[in-house]
């Protein structure tokens, strides 16, 4: 177990070490000038070289990479060209919102997708199954904007049952996080089935129903644990996808996460936020993924790591 730790906490920091060089060489090609957007449209030459020094942004790239790697090492994610405040900090402010949003969005898709995952699998071959696997497409295939402003438009403008936008109280956090539910919930009804109509088809399931146990007692407490382990992986994954992709989400219900921190600092061209969100969700998945592989093994002892 500790060397399959060891090993993993390796790779993970490998991983980790990639992703960071490959967005900052990215970054360092980008078109846009971050100092242009410091100084402004006015400024002079002078004072563009001036701003550049200061940041060391006239440093070679390899240079400038190893400046940020050794202050990331040590906590130091860097300043913010704008903001004038630590990375830090302003990721630190906003995590507890992207969390609080992360947790409700895996909830919704977990609720809905095993729902109709199972509903799909019972019912295998009928059209209430073609039906469902037809609606997990549409789901999957919806872009997140697009729900969202259909769920604002509907629930909030015309029913009025919940705010428009804003963070704060549980009502807020309902139709984000049902957004984020629907778009995942496709993936998981698929996976969900797949499962489930394996499971179904073993001999223990078949000796279950000869000792006369009710359909629902099978599915519940024999075919479900059992079905439900692939699904353990998904969700370590989706940890770090839902940390970093709800850019749209949390800009289209005005949530105050690091999504839209990292949308606005994408606008701006403020390198070190972006670096810093990026290293957060990349770090979010790599700890997601591990935690899945740790998981596994514990709920099914036939799983063994290697």
């Amino acid at each position: 177990m500790a060397g399959y730790l060891f090993r993993r906490l390796f790779q993970s920091a490998l991983i980790l070490l990639g992703v960071s060089f490959i967005t900052f060489v990215l970054l360092y090609v980008l078109p846009a000038d971050p100092v242009r957007q410091i100084a402004g449209r006015s400024a002079t030459a002078q004072t563009v070289e001036n701003i550049r020094q200061q940041l060391g942004l006239d440093q070679p790239f390899l240079v400038q990479y190893w400046r940020y790697v050794s202050g990331l090492v040590q906590g130091d994610m860097g300043r913010s060209y704008l903001q004038k405040t630590e990375v830090s900090t302003l990721i630190a402010a906003r995590l507890p919102a992207s969390l609080l949003l992360m947790a409700g969005g895996i909830a919704c898709e977990l609720v809905i997708g095993l729902t109709l995952g199972v509903i799909a699998a019972v019912f295998r071959g009928r059209p209430l199954d073609q039906g469902l696997m037809v609606t997990s497409f549409v789901a999957v295939s919806a872009p997140q904007f697009v729900v969202g402003l259909l769920l604002l438009y509907v629930f909030a403008v015309q029913l009025g049952w919940f705010p428009i936008g804003g963070y704060g109280t549980a009502a807020h956090l309902v139709l984000p996080a049902v957004t984020l539910g629907i778009m995942g919930s496709g993936w998981y009804s698929r996976m969900m089935r797949s499962s489930m109509v394996e499971v179904l088809r073993q001999d223990y399931i078949r000796t279950a129903r000869a000792k006369g146990l009710t359909r629902a007692r099978i599915l519940l407490h024999h075919a479900l644990p059992n079905a439900i382990l692939p699904i353990i992986a998904m969700i370590g994954i989706d940890i770090g996808i839902f940390m970093g992709g709800i850019v749209v989400v949390e800009s289209v219900f005005g949530w105050p996460g690091i999504g839209q921190l990292a949308w606005q600092a994408i606008q701006r061209v403020d390198i070190p936020i972006i670096m810093g969100v990026t290293m957060v969700s990349a770090t979010a998945i790599v700890l997601g993924n591990l935690l899945a592989d740790l998981v596994t093994p514990m709920i099914d002892p036939r799983i063994k790591l290697r």
